[in-house]
């Protein structure tokens, strides 16, 4: 029997030490059963669907905290997502400071500190100091660092291995996304598209760090020549002398891979400047402005534009596409088609055949007004032109934080729900700054950019669509959906589109890290809440993970800000928060002791955009 448990707990761990490679990463969902979370979305088509199954409906009021690690002051919110590994959890927190500590412990193996010029690089930070996350293949950990460098480190040893330049600050560009991997290669994207910006992503060899490709959201000035095909195309949709304007186009969060059809999807952010009115010279008609606000599919071998789908042809608004996409197979009026999910920034669920762009639907999830609806025929939307502003101030929803940003949604095949943290019923208002001049490095072009944050207080400029409120007026919300019927299956209020996040499992719970700092548990197909857990911390919180060690499922999540001064257009200096950024991680019958409330939080940062 001895021998038995030898060889069983000698399986097990060799388990836990297998290498991350392409074919593991492919099949990340039957090995997330072995208890990893080895990528930002868990599996490469970012489903955040965890098939463990000790925590169930019968046990989950048991989680406690089983141990807490004190990631560093930093400053600024913790939206990363933590990666496990060979019974390793991997994190990075401000400043892009990267840490390995003992998954069953707590007990620091390595940190290393990237020694990001803080003054230099912040100044150019759009919206705060943040990380989303890191990357795991080959025994290396690939880091991309505020100040735009990417940099494998050694997974044993938090050792750099190899370090590229991506972009530099001085170029107006940083990095706060997390990168994926595909096909050994390491993807990348460049933030800054509230500054005179032209944005990209770029594949970088994991074994070397040599760039593979690069792929500008935006074209360049058309006298030094088109990189692409696809350039050139996209030139013809801008007009003037677009490029001394940047262009904007970042491309700072979402990012999704299909192994089958090699194709790797991007979600692109806002045109810069905000207003049309500074980009084109009849706004009556506009021009499309490709491809911002877009998803675009690549080849994962040569970076060629696949396909693109324009969400917001000529954006205005703000509303960024680079939010998560889920891939997922649906049957949709009898026929099962693959296909790629997003809830976007500007309102509305989309869901596209991901091996063409073809557009199959999409609805709001929450309250709209700048568009009337999506053409189901060419998938454009139907502009609400009481929504385009000039000199006037002109409320607008949702506002520029969006419907749904960064915080991470997770779709569940059980139920065939997705669950979107949404903050969709507020309003933001309008107007052009005519002496707007990019080189000043002013914003966005705006004048006296202004929200309405509860949203209720202002009538919503011309027809608005899409689900009231709930009860109370409630603003953030947690919304299940049904990407099928695009319908809205039950919602809750508590959510955000910029704080916290979901995680789904195969034992029909739903857990979502609230913005407040409660881990709360759900049940998925209706949204029962099951457990609250406060976690001791206030704000800055990331997406919750889930991962098993010597059969035991835990729950980790980090949060908390360390005070430091935002970078954000519209509220510069404001302080978020003063508690200890934490990693948490609890377990059934948790005991340890919860981290004791830092200071009251300072009111949110207005911000409208995040990158």
């Amino acid at each position: 029997m001895r021998f038995l448990i030898a060889i069983t707990l000698s399986l097990s761990l060799l388990g836990q030490s297998r290498r991350v490679d392409d074919a593991l990463l492919k099949n990340a969902a039957k090995s997330a059963s072995d208890g990893d979370w080895l990528t930002y979305g868990l599996t490469p088509g970012e489903t955040r669907y965890s098939p463990l199954t000790q925590i169930d409906a019968s046990n989950v009021k048991r989680l406690g905290l089983m141990w807490s690690y004190e990631v560093g002051d930093g400053g600024g919110d913790q939206e990363a997502t933590p990666l496990v590994w060979n019974n390793t959890i991997f994190g990075v927190t401000n400043w892009s400071i990267v840490f390995a500590v003992d998954a069953r412990t707590g007990k620091q193996k390595w940190r290393w500190d990237p020694e990001v010029n803080r003054k230099a690089t912040g100044d150019r930070l759009c919206c705060g100091v943040v990380n989303r996350g890191l990357a795991l293949y080959h025994n290396k950990v690939y880091v991309p660092v505020n100040d735009g460098r990417l940099v494998a480190l050694d997974a044993d040893t938090g050792k750099p291995v190899w370090e590229t330049r991506v972009s530099y600050t001085q170029d107006e560009h940083t990095l706060t996304i997390a990168p994926r991997i595909a096909k050994g290669k390491v993807i990348v994207g460049t933030a800054g598209g509230d500054r005179p910006t032209r944005c990209f992503f770029a594949a970088y060899d994991a074994d070397t760090g040599l760039q593979v490709w690069k792929f500008y959201a935006v074209p360049g000035d058309p006298a030094k020549g088109f990189e692409s095909e696809a350039m050139r195309k996209a030139a013809s949709t801008w007009e003037g002398q677009w490029w001394k304007l940047g262009g904007g186009g970042a491309v700072w969060d979402g990012i999704s891979y299909d192994p089958e059809s090699e194709l790797v999807y991007v979600g692109t952010g806002n045109a810069e400047p905000w207003p049309s009115a500074l980009r084109t010279k009849d706004t009556s008609t506009g021009r499309d402005n490709l491809y911002v606000a877009s998803i675009v599919a690549v080849n994962v071998d040569t970076g060629i534009l696949k396909w693109h789908y324009q969400m917001v042809p000529g954006d205005e608004w703000d509303y960024d596409s680079v939010q998560q996409m889920i891939l997922a197979d649906l049957n949709i009026n009898g026929k099962t088609r693959k296909v790629i999910m997003q809830a976007n920034k500007n309102g509305f669920f989309y869901v596209l055949d991901r091996l063409t762009g073809e557009f199959i639907s999409a609805q709001p999830f929450s309250r709209v007004t700048w568009a009337k609806g999506i053409d189901p025929k060419t998938g454009r939307p139907i502009i609400n032109t009481e929504v385009k502003y000039g000199k006037d101030p002109t409320p607008v929803s949702p506002g520029g934080g969006g419907a749904h940003s960064w915080s991470p949604m997770s779709y569940n095949p059980q139920t065939g729900l997705v669950y979107i943290p949404s903050r969709g019923w507020d309003t933001f208002t309008y107007a052009v700054n005519y002496d707007f001049k990019p080189e000043t490095l002013s914003g966005v072009g705006l004048t006296g950019l202004n929200t309405n944050t509860a949203g209720m207080t202002r009538k919503p400029a011309g027809p608005a669509i899409g689900p009231e409120p709930l009860e109370g007026g409630n603003v953030s919300t947690l919304v299940a959906y049904d990407p099928i019927k695009q319908d809205i299956r039950w919602r809750v209020p508590v959510g955000n589109s910029r704080f916290g996040g979901t995680l789904s499992t195969a034992t029909n719970l739903l857990f979502q890290v609230a913005p407040d700092g409660r881990l709360i548990a759900y049940s998925a197909d209706k949204g029962d809440v099951l457990m609250e857990l406060p976690t001791g911390l206030h704000n800055g919180m990331g997406p919750p993970i889930t991962f098993a060690i010597d059969g035991k499922q835990y729950i980790a999540l980090m949060g908390g800000s360390g005070g430091t001064q935002s970078q954000g257009v519209t509220n510069p200096g404001a302080i978020t928060t003063r508690s200890k950024p934490q990693l948490l991680v609890f377990g059934l019958d948790g005991k340890a002791e919860l981290p004791k409330p830092g200071a009251a939080p300072a009111p949110a940062s207005a911000d409208p955009h995040q990158q």
